[in-house]
């Protein structure tokens, strides 16, 4: 038996010995330069969230008051919106956007305070759209509710 089991250290040694092959790491993708794009600012009352897109539409970063830390009723705040314009805005600039065009939707108080911060990064602004929906009197109401 004591055999067997030197045997059996001898071909665990001879594993150790073998060495795998490196598998080489290749570099992340290389990120798209963007000359111009556009900025959606959707603010309501309890959040505010941008989103950056190219100009054929498609998003290459977004941003929103919940996912950059703040919780409650703070999210709503503009405070909350420069913060996100600001990081956002940096995160453009590295890619190396010059212009853009802004379409706001909502009637929050963070509207105005994302497009601030996001200019403070040295952004020419071609435009600012508003696409908010307006009610033209929509369907009948309910019932008032009897108790």
């Amino acid at each position: 038996m004591a055999k067997k089991v030197i045997e059996k250290t001898e071909a665990t040694e001879e594993k150790k010995d073998v060495v795998a092959p490196k598998v080489e790491v290749k570099a992340g993708a290389k990120k798209k330069v963007v000359s111009s794009g556009i900025l959606y600012v959707e603010s309501t009352f309890n959040n505010t969230k941008v989103s950056l897109t190219d100009d054929k539409g498609n998003v290459l970063m977004w941003s929103s008051s919940g996912s950059m830390g703040f919780r409650g009723a703070k999210k709503g705040t503009p405070f909350a919106a420069a913060k996100i314009g600001e990081t956002l805005g940096q995160k453009a600039f590295d890619l190396g956007l010059k212009e853009i065009d802004v379409v706001v939707k909502g009637v929050g108080s963070g509207r105005e305070s994302a497009i601030r911060g996001f200019i403070t990064k040295g952004f020419t602004i071609n435009s600012i759209k508003d696409t908010t929906p307006v009610p033209h009197n929509g369907p009948k109401p309910k019932k008032p509710r009897r108790v």
